[in-house]
């Protein structure tokens, strides 16, 4: 009851002699303190609005140029305007409301304020043309042209000082849309080690068609969206491929992240939490108040897109419901039902698609444990929590013993399983009540904490079992003890062991690599433990306790939970994992053969699967294509002809070492031509897949693109 009475900011009762009035001066002063922390992330963000808004100048550059040119009228009588002013004069003059002095001073204000947008216009422009420049990509390592050391030179003068996160997005350059012929050339050559001879003469004619007839016409209209959209690709990327997605996201989307393999700071479950989650936030502060540096290639020169940070926290991914819906068909209106099994492939069926909530700001996480939802303020005073102060936290959550309620030790199952069912319940079962305010908690926290009740970790004893189970604990856990559809889901075993379990829809795993290594890297470095084991500093026995989550789970939605689950378990079940580590050499010997360190281990991923199949298969390897706006990835196609005239030779005891190694040289080189290629825009599956969807809006049907997508989806993929 004191935590109630002290959550009332003031009481009355009536009573004979008038109204008694009793206000709660400590709920009145955490409002207040509530509502200055608000008031400071919106100045913060309004303040870096205006910084980004006028990269790469400052509002300091405004004032020097606007006190310059008012200057240099009034005092030196020179006219760097070439008569603008006296014009802005005359104007001014016809108002009558200002002295002879004042108009000079306005005049000279506007014209400098003009002057100063023109200047920073034309930085932008200059710095954005540079950015378009990507033949430093293909020079070799250590041997830059003197074009290319001009061009850094420039890019680093228009590039500002101090730049923030955010700085370079509208200097960014669009992603280009390649050639159909480029495309479809690139795509022969990459399928013609998976073909024989008629099938890549089949092959071909289909392709010669397309390129010629139906490909110009598609084409068409992504130029048209690649000049009115801010990327051509990600959008539809975001959607067709992740959100439209009606099975379950565990597994076949989500990943997770590890933690150090060697290192154990503490044991205590408690203790590795609240470090932790004080450094996620700590991070999290930083990304609201665009602290964090962009990240810059070649020597801090070239900047990467920025814009998937905007979604990391306050995010959940929420189902979407099958609905029927209206479509002209035949000259009339029908009413159609989506087929749930091909939302990729039925670009009509837009009534069928999950949706990524985010929320600017949220004060509190939920923890998960031993099947109990907890809500876990993170402010008190006005502050962020301390470490000591989330392990106090944590530890009451883990000493608390009360039951699960009906229905909540598996609800997560439904994230788990297939989307129509879990997006059915929401709406049946989630609608109003309790169970839609917690919910609602838990979809707008600002992430999820799963409170493991399982040893998990690198046991040099058994180190491959070890491995095993922590990955497979990390990728799907019981099924039902992480939250999938949150952006973030951390997770704390009991021996003090951590990772994350990522939904994927909203960003790639780049994105959390820099969140993940910042958080270990603070955790161990800056945070530390005390001797015992605990977090620094001392427990605050004033912050209020967390509170349990309330739910109102009926049968009918149990039987949906249960159903969930066992679609989870029975893909968890199929999952084959093997992790081990490797320390026989590294990157470092890789690189003194003067050989990419990842072009080797796509080769050696060509030779084991030639080794173990006896054949080769379409390969996917991920790159990225954030040297443009809002890129994501793009598809490096390993499996190349002259990968594949390597692995033979390997496979020929007649072949010569010196042979041998001239094939793989020329794989790896030919590797990374492919992985420069599909960084700077002109990758292949990107284009085929924009092309796919275009077709599908228009109605028409392509041999080719139908082809190409049956070969995508029935070929093994290797990472």
């Amino acid at each position: 009851m004191a935590e109630a009475h002290q959550a009332v900011a003031f009481q009355f009762t009536v009573t004979p002699d008038g109204i008694d009035l009793r206000l709660s001066h400590e709920a009145l002063r955490q409002i207040y303190l509530s509502g200055l922390h608000s008031w400071k992330k919106k100045f913060i963000r309004f303040k870096n609005g205006i910084l980004t808004g006028v990269f790469p100048s400052s509002p300091t550059s405004w004032l020097v140029v606007v006190v310059g040119v008012t200057s240099a009228q009034m005092y030196t009588k020179v006219d760097p305007s070439l008569g603008l002013i006296e014009k802005i004069n005359q104007a001014l003059a016809t108002t009558g409301y200002m002295t002879s002095q004042t108009q000079n001073i306005v005049s000279g204000v506007i014209f400098g304020t003009g002057l100063w947008v023109a200047l920073f216009a034309t930085m932008r422009y200059s710095l954005k043309m540079l950015l378009s420049y990507k033949g430093w990509m293909f020079e070799e390592h250590g041997k830059l042209s003197t074009t290319t050391r001009v061009w850094m030179g420039m890019v680093k003068l228009f590039s500002g000082r101090k730049p923030m996160l955010y700085s370079f997005q509208t200097c960014l350059p669009r992603l280009p849309v390649p050639t159909v012929k480029d495309t479809v050339r690139r795509y022969l050559e990459s399928v013609r080690p998976l073909m024989d001879e008629q099938q890549f003469k089949r092959m071909e004619g289909l392709a010669d068609d397309f390129a010629i007839n139906l490909g110009p016409k598609l084409q068409w209209y992504l130029k048209l969206k690649s000049w009115w959209a801010t990327n051509y690709v990600s959008d539809w990327w975001e959607e067709y491929i992740y959100l439209r997605g009606r099975g379950p996201i565990m597994v076949n989307s989500n990943y997770y992240a590890m933690d150090y393999l060697y290192v154990l700071p503490t044991h205590i479950q408690a203790a590795r939490a609240g470090n932790a989650i004080h450094a996620i936030l700590l991070y999290r502060r930083k990304l609201d108040r665009e602290e964090i540096k962009p990240i810059l290639l070649m020597g801090s020169t070239v900047p990467l897109c920025s814009s998937q940070w905007e979604r990391m926290f306050n995010t959940s991914r929420i189902p979407g419901e099958e609905t029927e819906f209206s479509l002209w068909r035949k000259g009339s209106w029908k009413l159609i039902k989506p087929d749930m099994g091909s939302c990729f492939y039925n670009c009509n069926s837009l009534t069928i698609v999950d949706t990524i909530q985010h929320v600017k700001d949220s004060r509190h996480i939920i923890v998960y444990h031993k099947g109990r939802y907890f809500k876990v303020w993170l402010y008190h005073d006005g502050r962020l929590l301390k470490p000591r102060e989330i392990e106090q936290q944590m530890q009451i959550i883990l000493n608390d013993e009360s039951e699960p309620q009906a229905g909540e030790e598996k609800l997560a199952a439904l994230t788990a399983g297939d989307r129509v069912p879990w997006a059915n319940a929401r709406k049946t079962y989630f609608a109003n009540g309790r169970n839609r305010q917690s919910l609602d908690a838990v979809e707008k926290a600002a992430f999820f904490v799963t409170l493991d009740d399982t040893e998990q970790g690198y046991n040099k004893d058994d180190p491959v079992t070890s491995l095993d189970k922590y990955a497979k604990s990390l990728l799907h856990g019981k099924c039902y003890d992480r939250w999938f559809d949150k952006t973030i889901s951390f997770i704390v075993f009991k021996n003090g062991k951590m990772g994350m379990n990522c939904e994927h829809s909203w960003a790639d795993a780049p994105i959390l690599g820099h969140l993940w290594e910042y958080t270990m890297a603070t955790d161990k470095l800056e945070l530390g433990y005390e001797e015992d084991g605990h977090c620094k500093g001392e427990p605050n026995p004033s912050i209020p306790p967390p509170s349990r989550l309330q739910w109102d789970i009926p049968e009918a939605c149990q039987n949906v939970i249960e159903s969930s689950l066992s679609v989870a378990n029975a893909l968890a079940d199929d999952v084959d994992f093997h992790s081990f580590p490797f320390d026989n050499f590294g990157k470092g010997l890789i690189k003194k053969t003067r050989t990419s360190p990842d072009a080797f281990v796509q080769l050696a991923l060509q030779l084991a699967h030639f080794r173990d199949k006896g054949k080769f298969c379409l390969t996917y390897e991920a790159s990225m294509t954030r040297l443009f706006r809002e890129g994501r990835t793009e598809t490096v196609r390993s499996c190349t002809i002259e990968a594949s005239e390597f692995v033979l030779a390997m496979a020929d005891p007649k072949q010569s070492n010196e042979n041998k190694i001239k094939l793989f040289k020329a794989a790896a080189e030919k590797h990374q031509q492919m992985y420069r290629l599909a960084m700077t825009g002109e990758g292949i599956d990107r284009h085929l897949f924009c092309l796919y969807v275009v077709s599908k809006y228009l109605g028409v049907d392509s041999p080719f693109l139908k082809e190409v997508g049956l070969i995508s989806l029935s070929s093994s993929h290797l990472y």
